[in-house]
């Protein structure tokens, strides 16, 4: 019987001190998670930006034309971060016009029209920290430049014609062009087409921007970006009938960013 007892003494005493290691790890961890947190408050409140990665998406008007796009950051430093950018936009032509023929019932022509021109760009961005939050309710101003790599689509602008009494779509390129410009015009192009007859034009792109952000807290990125876009590509595009074909095109953007950071 005293043996017992005096095991289970000893079980007794070893539980009461594994529950105590327990409880005085649970303290310490709460404790670090405490400091971890004062010092995010402490930052947020100076203003101080700090996060491992971010994704955002957004959209964006160009000078001739629209777009959107999705980023994923990774921060190299409490200054600077790397920006990796996935973005489709569509390109517009200055002389492009629409016109509502009187015998037409479909949407407007866009007379002289050759090709859409959409872009796929694939690049990377360096993004540098140029002013700070004063508060946490301020405005970040980051600097971002860099560039990359262009996928140019030229989907071919299709008018729908009546010839001998059949219904076809030709285009600039199509054997019967001549419908292309004068008709008689019944309709513009639809959504489906083109597609199968698009053509693929590389090239290459540069992007210096400035972003403002000023989401209220630090984890949520709410940003207007405002900056530059050069593109070069591998052949002259095609876009309006009778108007100079463009390697290079340069336009200016405001976009719209929204996302979180962690």
């Amino acid at each position: 019987m005293k043996k017992i007892f005096l095991i289970l003494l000893a079980f007794s005493g070893t539980m009461a001190a594994v529950a105590q290691e327990e409880t005085t790890s649970k303290k310490t961890k709460k404790g670090i998670r405490r400091e971890r947190i004062d010092a995010m408050t402490k930052l947020e409140e100076e203003g101080v930006i700090t996060y491992k990665k971010h994704t955002v998406f957004g959209g964006k008007i160009t000078s001739d034309g629209y777009g959107a796009f999705m980023e994923i950051g990774r921060a190299k430093s409490v200054r600077s971060a790397l920006l990796f950018q996935l973005e489709i936009t569509e390109r517009k032509h200055e002389k492009e016009e629409k016109q509502q023929f009187n015998f037409t019932t479909t949407a407007p022509i866009i007379y002289g029209k050759i090709n859409y021109f959409y872009q796929t760009k694939l690049g990377v961005q360096y993004q540098y920290l140029l002013g700070n939050k004063s508060n946490k309710n301020g405005i970040s101003i980051t600097g971002n430049v860099g560039g990359g790599a262009i996928i140019g689509l030229l989907r071919p602008y299709l008018v729908e014609v009546e010839k001998q009494g059949q219904r076809e779509f030709v285009g600039y390129n199509s054997p019967d062009s001549l419908f292309f410009l004068n008709g008689p015009f019944i309709g513009g192009p639809g959504f489906g087409t083109g597609w199968g007859k698009m053509k693929v034009t590389p090239g290459l792109y540069l992007k210096p921007a400035i972003r403002f952000d000023y989401g209220k807290y630090n984890e949520m990125v709410s940003a207007i970006e405002v900056g530059l876009m050069g593109e070069f590509y591998s052949q002259k595009i095609q876009q309006i009938i009778y108007q100079k074909e463009r390697q290079l095109f340069v336009s200016a953007f405001v976009a719209i960013v929204f996302g979180r950071r962690k």
